[in-house]
């Protein structure tokens, strides 16, 4: 009885203390990440602006049924590409990374600076709503780059292939928008 009624105490006593802990770090969401080189962008998030990838940016057409070059390259042997639809492919991916990859330098650059500004203190409305103008214009060439591209390749593709590129990518489903019927679908 005495055991019980003590592991009771010992419960008691530690109780407030987890809650205290589990309070303390979901007031803290930020915590982790005041040490980043840009307080806004992830070391992976870095990377990827650096290297062109989309980063969500072209989820509406991903998941609508327009393939993204860089996958279609990764499935070319499941698609059975054709040289010519695999050249064609590749050239894209080509001018995709080409023009993608300068943007997301860009847009490093200007949340570098945003950041900055915060930590130098020198943020006042105009200089921030000039950064943030800035920052969005970029965000949003970028965004529309990524899906312009989506929307290209789906010129190199047959109707059968973008089902299949659906599957593999695990978007089978019946509202996987597969059946938009633009593009001329080579064959």
């Amino acid at each position: 009885m005495i055991r019980f009624w003590l592991a009771g105490v010992a419960a008691m006593i530690s109780l407030p203390q987890c809650i205290s802990a589990q309070t303390v770090d979901a007031q803290q969401p930020y915590a982790d990440i005041q040490s980043r080189a840009i307080k806004a962008l992830s070391d992976e998030e870095i990377a990827d602006l650096r290297a062109g990838r989309g980063m969500g940016f072209a989820l509406p057409a991903e998941l609508n049924g327009y393939p993204g070059p860089r996958h279609v390259l990764d499935f070319a042997e499941k698609l059975g590409l054709t040289e010519d639809q695999k050249d064609k492919t590749e050239a894209l991916f080509a001018s995709m990374e080409a023009e993608t990859i300068p943007l997301g330098m860009e847009l490093i650059s200007q949340e570098e600076a945003l950041d900055r500004m915060f930590a130098e203190k020198t943020a006042d409305p105009t200089s921030l709503s000039n950064a943030t103008a800035l920052i969005g214009e970029t965000q949003g060439e970028l965004r529309a780059a990524h899906l312009r591209y989506h929307i290209e390749m789906t010129e190199f593709l047959t109707p059968h292939q973008m089902r299949i590129y659906a599957k593999l990518r695990g978007y089978d489903g019946p509202s996987n928008g597969s059946q938009h019927g633009s593009g001329s679908h080579a064959h």
